[in-house]
């Protein structure tokens, strides 16, 4: 399929590249970081029940990092990772070429899921991580009674507080 696409070619990998090979790079670069399947059926089920969110927003504009659904009013940052990218215990398959760039890439990838996900609760925010095989409506699920069960941020708070006081 990528030959018919005309992503791939004979000529070899650029000098510096990271990519094993011509089809190798030619997969990695047909990757997507947003509007994948998992994410898009999330996102379905989600609109279905009422949901309204932001896609592939950052939830602290000062923090270079993208959530893949962001819920603003109750503070939700939803991030569906992929079981490569992201090291799925269940499903990562090690690479065979250039072993060490990919494990030192994902580990790289899963400390900075961790900071994302600490400096997100810091600021007050409820992250919910899901994983590429996880049946669509079991995450739907779990995203909606985060969502729902969020209590609203202390600025609507203070308003019907000073409304119920008069």
């Amino acid at each position: 399929m990528a030959w018919e696409k005309g992503l791939v070619t004979e000529e070899p990998p650029a000098e510096g590249s990271w990519a094993s090979s011509p089809s190798v790079r030619a997969v990695m670069r047909a990757n997507r970081s947003r509007d994948t399947r998992p994410e898009v059926r999330l996102r379905s089920l989600l609109h279905k029940q009422g949901l309204r969110y932001r896609v592939a927003a950052r939830p602290l504009p000062e923090l270079r990092r993208t959530a893949d659904l962001v819920f603003t009013k109750p503070k939700v940052a939803v991030f569906v990772d992929g079981c490569f990218w992201h090291g799925c215990s269940e499903h990562l398959r090690a690479s065979h070429k250039n072993v060490e760039f990919w494990r030192s890439k994902i580990e790289g990838n899963q400390a900075r899921d961790a900071d994302t996900d600490r400096l997100l609760r810091e600021a007050g925010w409820r992250v919910v991580r899901v994983w590429e095989h996880e049946a669509p409506d079991v995450a739907a699920a779990r995203v909606i009674s985060v969502v729902r069960a969020s209590p609203p941020d202390r600025h609507e708070s203070e308003q019907s507080a000073s409304i119920m006081e008069k």
